[in-house]
């Protein structure tokens, strides 16, 4: 196929090798000409994906015209940025190509999912693909199993399997893109517990209260709690909340060890979306009356400056409940 990459960061990168080594004829579009040049000319995404050399058949353009042609369109564009680059590409947008979005967040104005974002702006049907994967370990071959969500699911999945690179299919959009999204927050959360030098135990706790806190709002949002379960739930949890390669971890690990949130996100060049999407998150479940006490004490921290160890010391002190409430 005719493959398009809206989105020239590191998932973006590996999403066009791993196409590429599929056979598809692959572009990869980023909105900075000099980015674009550097790649094509360095034969190395140094900027979003060092230390990987990429096929020199895949193909750089700054140029939004180019995706007219394109059969497969693959959305990777982070969520603060999503609506707007959509504008960019609808008048170029071919009427009959397959769409996936693999962006994982939440707009911060609407609360809407990305693909219900991508609907609103292109009117066109767009599938879903998240799980646990790691830009820096996808585009070396490491194998790895993601869920692909939505219309055409299929079709999708045929595109993209591979033998390093598994494509399982659900019928729950909803669930699927939630999960992707709402454990960036948690692992935000997971980093501060590494910053702070706590134990497994908390870490462990953590995790599995929060993974409580995506399956309450989820399922109030109409998604099966059984896809939490699966690889865009607890898979993708557990690698961005135990990883090096998680940037989400990362920050919540500064932020534990005394950083403020300005000097950490001034020194990134690649996108944080749990820090992005805590507040959308927190206001999403309000609007829904459901309780997500980690998310809060995440917003908390990132809008108001709350020092971690009170954020933990509230958590570990609000009033017993059953676990399963």
């Amino acid at each position: 196929m005719n493959a398009f990459v809206i989105g020239n960061g590191g998932w973006g990168t590996a999403l066009a090798m791993v196409l590429h080594g599929n056979g598809h004829d692959v572009t990869v579009w980023g909105p900075f000409a000099e980015e674009i040049d550097a790649v094509r000319n360095a034969g190395e995404n140094t900027l979003y994906l060092p230390g990987i050399s990429i096929p020199p058949e895949i193909k750089w353009t700054s140029d939004p015209a180019c995706i007219k042609e394109a059969e497969l369109i693959v959305l990777v564009v982070p969520s603060r940025f999503y609506r707007a680059t959509l504008e960019t590409f609808k008048p170029h947008l071919p009427a009959n190509a397959l769409l996936v979005s693999a962006t994982k967040g939440i707009d911060e104005k609407t609360h809407q999912r990305m693909s219900e974002v991508a609907v609103d702006v292109l009117n066109h049907p767009v599938a879903v693909l998240s799980g646990p994967s790691h830009a820096e370990e996808v585009a070396r071959g490491v194998p790895t199993a993601v869920t692909v969500a939505g219309e055409k699911a299929e079709a999708v999945q045929q595109a993209f399997m591979g033998k390093p690179f598994r494509i399982y299919t659900s019928n729950d959009v909803t669930g699927v893109e939630l999960g992707g999204a709402l454990k960036n927050i948690i692992a935000v959360a997971a980093g501060i517990v590494d910053g702070i030098g706590l134990g497994d135990n908390s870490k462990a706790a953590l995790m599995t209260r929060g993974l409580a806190e995506i399956t309450r709002l989820g399922t109030a949002l109409g998604a099966k709690p059984e896809t939490f379960s699966g690889l865009s739930g607890v898979g993708d949890l557990i690698v961005t909340c135990g990883s090096r390669h998680s940037r989400n971890r990362a920050v919540g690990e500064r932020l534990g060890k005394g950083e403020s949130l300005d000097e950490i996100m001034n020194s990134m060049k690649q996108a944080a979306e749990g820090i992005w999407n805590a507040k959308a998150a927190r206001d999403l479940a309000k609007e829904h009356g459901i309780e997500m006490p980690i998310t809060e004490e995440v917003c908390q921290m990132v809008e108001k400056g709350k020092d971690p160890r009170q954020a933990l010391s509230d958590l570990m002190t609000r009033t017993p409940k059953q676990e399963q409430e």
